[in-house]
């Protein structure tokens, strides 16, 4: 075979053989258990932690897995047969998530538990908010997620508007008078205050708390009608646990409805404020949906005459 032919064959086999696919880039990120190694952009993606479904929502990433749960209504979609179901809130179907084998499976509160069992299966990663820290640790979060998915800018513009509607609540703060936070479930009602789990209206926003420490106050249990008037703050933010989960229950303003709680400054002054429960006590951390929980609060209680 001549030199010409030689180069011809050569040429033949370079193209007949595919070169060898370039190697996935991993990231690794550090998170509430650990760090994890995970593929940038992962194609199959199951989520268990329903603040980070809707912030993945509100990116346009696509997710492949979500527990059973009657979500709320902006992630109803997500309840269709289009998406696998791989357990509830609490505890995930294994043997659903090993026959998939994700690319990556995220977990966080209820879920977190669940971490170690689901890491042997895939890369997994745990994005629990921190209760002291609350708002911090969901930026870091939310940055994890942008880092993961290449939606970087994005996550920072989220950010961004978050920091500037804290900004004027902040700057409002003083006139806003005292608060405070009470979740009705089953007729019975609990009070949270700073440092709680909804606690970032008063160490985020800054809305002075009616109580400084509710849980030194009430002990911990649910609160009557008779500690609500006595306590008798500018406003009532009032969560319904049952609304949120779906359960048959009277709602929250049925069960604020009596003689009491009429004489209160915040009945007189309509500013008993009913949020969206399932955003607040199911949904929760996340910076999408912060920045939704933050912008009905702005409309309830800063755009007032």
């Amino acid at each position: 075979m001549n030199l010409i032919a030689r180069a011809a064959f050569a040429a033949c086999v370079a193209m007949a053989v595919p070169a060898a696919p370039a190697l996935s880039q991993t990231i690794t990120v550090s998170h509430a258990q650990g760090t994890t190694d995970v593929p940038a952009n992962p194609e199959t993606v199951f989520v268990f932690d329903l603040a980070t479904l809707d912030t993945l929502d509100a990116l346009g990433v696509a997710v492949a897995g979500v527990p059973t749960f009657s979500m709320p209504e902006n992630l109803k979609a997500y309840e269709g047969e289009a998406y696998e179901k791989i357990g509830s809130l609490f505890e995930p179907d294994f043997e659903a998530v090993n026959a998939a084998q994700p690319d990556l499976v995220i977990v966080a509160g209820r879920s977190s538990g669940a971490y170690e069992e689901l890491s042997k299966i895939a890369p997994t990663i745990d994005v629990t908010n921190d209760w002291v820290d609350f708002t911090g640790s969901v930026k870091a979060n939310s940055r994890v997620l942008g880092e993961i998915f290449g939606k970087s800018d994005e996550i920072e513009a989220m950010i961004a508007v978050f920091d500037t509607s804290v900004a004027a609540f902040q700057a409002a703060s003083d006139e806003i008078g005292t608060a405070l936070i009470i979740m009705t479930s089953g007729g019975e009602i609990t009070a949270y205050g700073p440092g709680s789990r909804f606690g970032f209206l008063h160490d985020t926003l800054g809305v002075a708390p009616a109580i400084a420490d509710v849980e030194a106050a009430t002990h911990g249990d649910a609160v009557s009608f008779e500690f609500l008037l006595e306590t008798d703050p500018d406003w009532l933010i009032v969560l319904d646990r049952d609304a949120a989960i779906g359960q048959s229950a009277d709602s929250a303003m049925q069960v604020l409805d009596n003689e009491l709680m009429h004489q209160t400054t915040a009945h007189k002054n309509d500013q008993i404020v009913y949020v969206d429960s399932a955003r607040w006590y199911v949904t929760n951390g996340g910076i999408a949906n912060l920045n939704h929980i933050v912008d009905a609060l702005a409309d309830a209680m800063l755009a007032r005459e």
